[in-house]
């Protein structure tokens, strides 16, 4: 069985991916031959994971419209349109006639474009993935072509649809607060705070967290992850906005966290403050964290502040105005919080109540037919 996965432009992308290939590899038969590809744009993140299970890589030029007005971004799309999308849909026409897939399995994101675009030509049966609480502009426009989709979220109502929440590597469930204290130099002795910007980290949140960074660690230990791009910045303010002797040991800074540091820092955290990305809500969740949720303000159709508003009703999480969060905001929500224990536990059964730690399983089985 030959089996092409597309989708691409972040981490959130690509890391629900690895969780379904994972689960394919372990329910497939043994004495049959299984080939997995990726065909997709170049990314800093995922692809070598990918190649970690066995994945074969085929890369294409994908492009990408900007919604910005500046005469740059109009530019850029201008050139997008007219050299880097057609050229993306010819190398996947060639790609895809080479291997020949039995299905193909997209996850959305401007990556996947031109492989469901070629597709057309071809007629492979085709399974969309869509994490957010409103369809993608890719899976809107290639809806129609599809065999399934699958959704993450129950406010979904459309043909073809199946519920079933949205992939995470169950590896991320198998954390140790003990390993979390060795592997961050954890002191341990204040409720411990986990700061995810996704995998290419958040600026705005940066700013909110040092902007009280001397408050938070008066009463919070900090696990940062900040961003490779915003990592040398991000050092440099925070030595000179802390200058209390001793708060420095209570603050643990990293550009990225890699899948074996971010399950033992979720197993630490007593609480999670994150951008509202699918696949961040989906991990948080299954690891029953309360978390404090900052939408990207700048996400296509808004869906960040759509998944973490759906997501709030269930009472699992705190969300802020992703138009004008302040730092001042941001801590007396955490204050608030822990200053009530019976929250905390109300929103860690709530977390857990949302979670669909199966789906990748439950995706595996659907494209294999074995259900």
């Amino acid at each position: 069985m030959k089996i092409v996965f597309t989708g691409g432009g972040t981490g959130g992308h690509i890391y629900p991916l690895i969780s379904i290939i994972r689960e394919i590899k372990k329910i497939y038969p043994k004495d049959k031959k299984l080939s997995l590809f990726y065909v997709g744009p170049e990314t800093s993140y995922g692809l070598d994971d990918l190649r970690q299970e066995g994945v074969k890589i085929k890369n294409i030029t994908a492009g990408k419209i900007r919604r910005q007005k500046s005469l740059n971004a109009i530019l850029q799309n201008i050139i997008d349109i007219l050299f880097k999308i057609p050229l993306g849909i010819l190398n996947s026409i060639f790609i895809l006639k080479t291997i020949n897939p039995d299905i193909i399995f997209s996850k959305g994101g401007f990556g996947a474009f031109p492989v469901l675009f070629a597709n057309r030509f071809f007629r492979y049966p085709l399974f969309l993935h869509e994490s957010d609480s409103v369809l993608g502009k890719v899976t809107q426009k290639f809806i129609k072509n599809a065999t399934k989709v699958f959704v993450s979220f129950d406010n979904m109502n459309i043909e073809k649809a199946i519920l079933v929440g949205n992939p995470i590597r169950k590896e991320i469930l198998n954390g140790s607060e003990k390993e979390a204290t060795r592997m961050f130099d954890l002191i341990d002795t204040k409720p411990i705070v986990l700061i995810l910007g996704g995998s290419q980290g958040a600026e705005t949140i940066n700013g909110l967290v040092l902007g009280i960074l001397p408050d938070l660690l008066k009463n919070f230990e900090l696990i940062h992850q900040c961003g490779e791009k915003n990592l040398e910045h991000t050092d440099l303010l925070y030595r000179t906005i802390v200058e209390e002797e001793g708060l420095d040991k209570f603050y643990h800074l990293y550009g990225y966290l890699n899948e074996n540091q971010i399950k033992h820092a979720l197993a630490a955290a007593h609480i999670v403050v994150s951008r509202a990305g699918a696949a961040s809500i989906s991990e948080i969740s299954a690891c029953g964290k309360p978390s404090i949720l900052i939408p990207l303000p700048e996400s296509a159709q808004d869906h960040q502040a759509r998944n973490a508003y759906l997501y709030a009703k269930t009472g699992a999480t705190k969300v802020m105005e992703p138009q004008n969060p302040t730092a001042h905001m941001l801590y007396s929500i955490l204050m608030e919080i822990f200053s009530k224990p019976d929250t905390l536990k109300q929103m860690q059964s709530a977390a857990f109540s949302f979670a669909r730690p199966r789906a990748g399983e439950d995706i595996a089985r659907e494209l294999l037919n074995l259900t």
